[in-house]
């Protein structure tokens, strides 16, 4: 384990002396019968627990089975693929029995919340259909302008399309989080999936052409229903209309878009929150956007993943199908 000396605390780039306890506790990992590849994977999980249990003054080694619990549900929420949160599972188990610890992620509370994360989320988030303009557009038009949790609903989709957000970005907004221009909106996304250390992330928002279904106006029109002047732009409605200051979770994005595809005649198990980023993507590369644009938007690191979306929005450009004559 030669790496594992690089670990740097997120303060002036120093490791802290917890950190350096961790650290030294961690090269045992070294000993471990498995491949280089599969170490270097753990020392990576691991320290990204280690750092996540520090910021959160929590004993990360050994640590309690609820801190293993919030660990993975902050994951989950984050929307890290359930390969990835199970790896880091792994790691922390290992590094446990390696230490002499009992490991936490055995206990009850612990396998209860991956259980859920994985009924949740599925084996793959990319498995989940996309949200097309064409069936976003209906499901704008069968929602109430007089309902309150309407037009929360229509903002929040909609700028989660347009802006390819993932779900734990889009509920992190704050009201100071947005910037208006002349050609639409600028939003601060203060942390990500692709931005741990907090740096944070422009993503413009450009006003729609139609009236209806124009992320900005929606949201515009939100802020100013809901009566929002600072905190969290998308919060819980309740039944009766009222509105709560409590930010709306990931969860309730999930099942925000499920309702909803779901009064369109759609199978709500083949959507989720992250229908909308790849309906973005999906979208954009069907009408002629450059893998480059669509990655400046959706901030993906892996080509792989946006050529994916690519591929599928091209599937019925320029087909052979077509020259058949049916």
């Amino acid at each position: 384990m030669s790496d594992i000396n690089s670990l740097k605390t997120l303060q002036d780039g120093e490791i802290s002396t917890e950190l350096q306890s961790i650290a030294d506790k961690a090269k045992l990992f070294a000993a471990s019968s498995k491949s280089e590849a599969t170490k270097k994977a753990y020392r990576a999980d691991f320290k990204h627990f280690s750092e996540w249990c520090i910021g959160h003054s929590l004993n990360p080694l050994p640590a309690r089975p609820e801190t293993v619990a919030f660990y993975i549900t902050t994951l989950a929420d984050q929307e890290f693929a359930t390969s990835t949160i199970e790896r880091r599972l792994v790691a922390i188990s290992q590094a446990h029995k390696l230490t002499g610890h009992q490991t936490p992620t055995t206990a009850q509370s612990v396998r209860e919340v991956w259980k859920g994360i994985r009924r949740e989320q599925g084996t793959a988030q990319i498995s989940k259909r996309p949200l097309l303009t064409v069936e976003l557009r209906r499901i704008i038009q069968q929602l109430t302008p007089h309902r309150l949790i309407d037009v929360r609903d229509a903002a929040l989709l909609l700028i989660g399309f347009a802006g390819g957000l993932r779900r734990s970005e889009l509920v992190g907004l704050d009201l100071g989080d947005i910037e208006e221009r002349v050609r639409g909106l600028v939003l601060e996304i203060r942390r990500s999936k692709t931005d741990q250390e907090g740096e944070g992330q422009k993503v413009g928002i450009p006003c729609g052409r139609n009236e209806e279904t124009c992320p900005v106006r929606r949201l515009q029109t939100w802020i100013q229903r809901a009566e929002i002047d600072s905190g969290p732009i998308f919060r819980l409605v309740l039944k009766g209309g009222g509105i709560r200051p409590k930010r709306l979770s990931g969860r309730g994005v999930n099942l925000v878009v499920k309702k909803h595809v779901e009064t369109i005649g759609l199978n709500p198990a083949k959507y989720g929150a992250h229908s909308l980023r790849s309906g973005f993507a999906t979208e954009a590369a069907k009408n002629g956007a450059s893998e480059r644009e669509i990655m400046r938007q959706t901030r993906h690191r892996s080509r792989e993943v946006v050529r994916r979306y690519i591929k599928d929005g091209g599937i019925f450009r320029s087909n052979a199908a077509e020259k058949l004559g049916l």
